[in-house]
């Protein structure tokens, strides 16, 4: 799936969408709850562009592991700071959950109407394997990743502040940890798990 290989091609507009709607449901979820900073700063778009980090991009289509430019927030216009940062961190990784549902929704309509051929399914199947990717591994705990602040967001407050303390220190704990395989033992079967529930969901209903 990663690496060189014939599909690279088809990885560029799935990603492309997996990493918008996670960026703009961070953003949507800011100015919903009272912030203007992500539409002042021309983030509450689904324009890929205005949210992409060129870096980023290429480690997680290389490597699964990469970024986008996180959407920027005040948290000062939030009137209940905690609860706020919870919505605004979660609303991310949701957004990719719901949407990896609806790819598999999508993919089996098309597979009851026989439909699922052509190489313009495998943008699908992409699509589907990003989100999953993403809404999994940015609720790992670590700084700077959506996992953190929703820790940070229901610690006891002394707990939560000391917590936001190591953020500086977070990526290169997370790199350390992606590099030597720990990310991947945790993350990968929460990833089958989620595309489980998933598909289980699809099933029942198709």
């Amino acid at each position: 799936m990663f690496g060189f290989d014939a599909d690279m091609i088809f990885r560029i507009p799935a990603l492309l969408i997996a990493l918008t709607v996670h960026e703009y449901a961070h953003a949507r979820a800011a100015v919903t709850l009272g912030d203007p900073t992500p539409r002042l700063l021309g983030r509450l778009t689904l324009n890929p562009v205005a949210h992409l980090d060129p870096i980023g991009l290429i480690m997680l289509w290389l490597f699964k592991f990469g970024w986008a430019k996180p959407v920027p927030i005040n948290p000062s216009y939030f009137k209940n700071y905690r609860q706020d940062m919870l919505i605004v961190s979660l609303a991310g990784p949701a957004s990719n959950m719901l949407l990896a549902l609806l790819t598999a929704f999508l993919i089996g309509i098309l597979a009851k109407m026989q439909l699922l051929n052509g190489s313009w399914i495998k943008i699908l199947w992409m699509t589907y394997t990003y989100n999953i990717i993403l809404a999994i591994f940015n609720l790992v705990p670590i700084p700077p990743l959506d996992g953190s602040k929703i820790l940070a967001s229901i610690l006891p407050g002394q707990q939560g502040r000391i917590f936001e303390q190591i953020e500086q220190y977070g990526p290169f704990i997370l790199m350390g940890l992606v590099y030597i395989g720990v990310i991947g033992m945790i993350t990968y079967p929460l990833e089958k798990g989620l595309s489980y529930v998933i598909n289980a969901i699809v099933m029942t209903i198709l």
